[in-house]
């Protein structure tokens, strides 16, 4: 047992192993709590060793999120003209990851578990924190020789409903700051943004941006967090990202089905802690969140993210570890 929920419910971790890969998930949030490599002293993704940060100010940290992903503006949209209303916890204007008590806030039921493997699902009644239709969500998690860790979400629902789920890791490839190492976005346009975060309905050119990732660069000093605009509809699996870091000598590729990438600078990591119960500074790690364009209900020039009765929901990502000489 990890810990216990203040109501008494109790988590579990789960471990897998395949390779040189060991993660274990956590059935609050159904949350990458670690991931390590052999040869490697650290985990790749920032994680507590209890329960109690996860409650707080590590709520997203490793977790699947959703229903819907990053940002709904002014917390509303329509679907098929009719107006729904969902949970403002994003600046008490806005709502973020599904709402105050998304899915990185609950315990998932166990569906299966082998060395390699682990099934987690969840039920989300009509309704819940403002969405219509009751939703059934499976993820799996799967471990690959030689160092890859494979993420697949499906959902169904009974009514027409927003859907974008995905896992909220924060990497760290290393102990420095994220800002010094490479990154690689294989997308020719990004959403720009206003003063909340709210993308303002403009696709945007990286081309002579401080957004263009399509030659391997440092991150360097220019604050992120924006969706990168992989495709206009899911796709079959695709090289999305490469993450670098030359120092540790260590690098990430990531493939995902998913039309979008919000790449996240990790500012906030001050206020994590890492699985030694060590406090981070910022920029300790980054996110790289494989999803639905933001705001999508409310944008039609955005690549619909509308889950409808008979259909089935699914993201698939890719996490491939490889190591390089420094």
């Amino acid at each position: 047992m990890f810990g216990t929920m203040p109501d008494g419910q109790e988590v579990v971790g789960l471990d897998i192993q395949a390779g040189a890969l060991k993660a274990r998930i956590l059935t609050h949030g159904a949350r990458l709590q670690s991931l390590e490599m052999v040869g490697l002293d650290q985990s790749l993704v920032i994680g507590a060793p209890t329960l109690e940060p996860y409650l707080g100010s590590m709520a997203y940290f490793g977790a699947m999120v959703g229903r819907f992903a990053n940002r709904i503006g002014n917390a509303r949209f329509s679907i098929d003209g009719a107006p729904f209303a969902t949970t403002p916890n994003f600046l008490d204007r806005h709502t973020l990851h599904g709402g105050s008590t998304g899915l990185h806030a609950r315990i998932w039921n166990l569906a299966d578990h082998s060395d390699r493997h682990v099934t987690l699902t969840i039920e989300l009644p009509d309704g819940d924190e403002g969405f219509p239709g009751k939703m059934h969500i499976d993820t799996r998690y799967e471990v690959e020789a030689p160092s890859s860790l494979r993420v697949t979400t499906t959902a169904r629902t009974n009514r027409a409903t927003p859907c974008s789920i995905t896992n909220h890791a924060y990497f760290r490839l290393g102990k420095g700051d994220i800002r010094q190492q490479m990154l690689t976005i294989n997308a020719a346009h990004y959403l720009p943004v206003d003063a909340d975060l709210i993308p303002t309905g403009d696709i945007a050119p990286v081309e002579r941006t401080a957004f263009d990732f399509r030659q391997p660069r440092r991150i360097g000093e220019h604050r992120y967090d924006h969706n990168f605009c992989l495709g206009e509809h899911p796709a079959p699996l695709r090289l999305a990202a490469i993450l670098e870091d030359p120092v540790a000598g260590i690098a990430l590729h990531v493939s995902t089905t998913e039309p979008g990438l919000q790449f996240y600078d990790g500012e906030n990591t001050q206020f994590s802690v890492d699985e030694a119960g060590t406090s981070l500074p910022s920029f300790a790690g980054l996110a790289l969140e494989t999803q639905a364009w933001p705001d999508a209900p409310n944008r039609p020039n955005f690549p619909d993210a509308i889950l409808r009765p008979g259909d089935v929901y699914k993201n698939e990502t890719h996490f491939e570890f490889r190591r390089f000489d420094k």
